[in-house]
């Protein structure tokens, strides 16, 4: 049998007093506060979810689908390629585009023959990448002038290349308008999870 613990040296019993409307409902408003600030924080800091609109990114992600986007994860490491992102419309900050990336700072880019050609240390003369992302129809289509992207800045493309308004045709992407990282995929339920691509590779 445990042992009791005494928590005064008084010992005799004293009724406990009953809490009042009063202070229970002021504990019940100051969880909610704390709840609410809580949840506000990691919603602006940490995660956000976003809905799909348009039909960019088919066949990967679709329109309506609900996504969770990763907020923190470029606080500690840059975005790569082949990233599905979600970022502020450089042209007009108040719309969120979702599309990929393709073009890292440093690099040029160029669309020739249907597809993306890089040049950077590794490929000084251009290769062009292999995206197994894409339908079997996809082709990309743009102008063939090189693009050369700055210290912090991206090249962009939605995964329909045939119906996306991306780096084609608004231009670079500047660091500091990406929100974050496709992180999870919640709705259609059949499609839950985190989307996995294979990598791009070069030809």
């Amino acid at each position: 049998m445990p042992d009791t613990i005494i928590t005064s040296e008084d010992t005799d019993e004293t009724p406990e007093k009953t809490p009042s409307v009063g202070s229970f409902l002021w504990e019940l408003a100051r969880i909610i506060i704390i709840a609410f600030v809580i949840m506000i924080g990691f919603r602006f800091f940490v995660a956000e979810p976003f809905i799909v609109s348009g039909s960019s990114m088919v066949p990967n992600f679709h329109n309506r689908e609900y996504l969770i986007v990763n907020k923190i994860s470029y606080r500690f490491h840059e975005p790569q390629r082949g990233d599905v992102i979600v970022f502020h419309y450089p042209k007009d900050t108040t719309q969120f585009f979702i599309k990929r990336v393709i073009g890292l700072p440093g690099e040029k880019v160029k669309i020739a023959d249907g597809k993306v050609y890089i040049y950077n240390a590794q490929h000084p003369d251009g290769s062009a990448l292999t995206e197994p992302y894409l339908s079997n129809q996809d082709i990309t289509f743009g102008n063939d002038q090189i693009v050369t992207l700055g210290s912090d800045e991206y090249f962009v493309l939605g995964d329909n290349r045939l119906a996306s308004s991306d780096s084609r045709v608004w231009g670079i992407l500047p660091k500091h308008d990406i929100v974050g990282s496709v992180l999870l995929r919640v709705f259609p339920l059949n499609t839950f999870g985190e989307p996995k691509f294979p990598a791009a590779v070069f030809q």
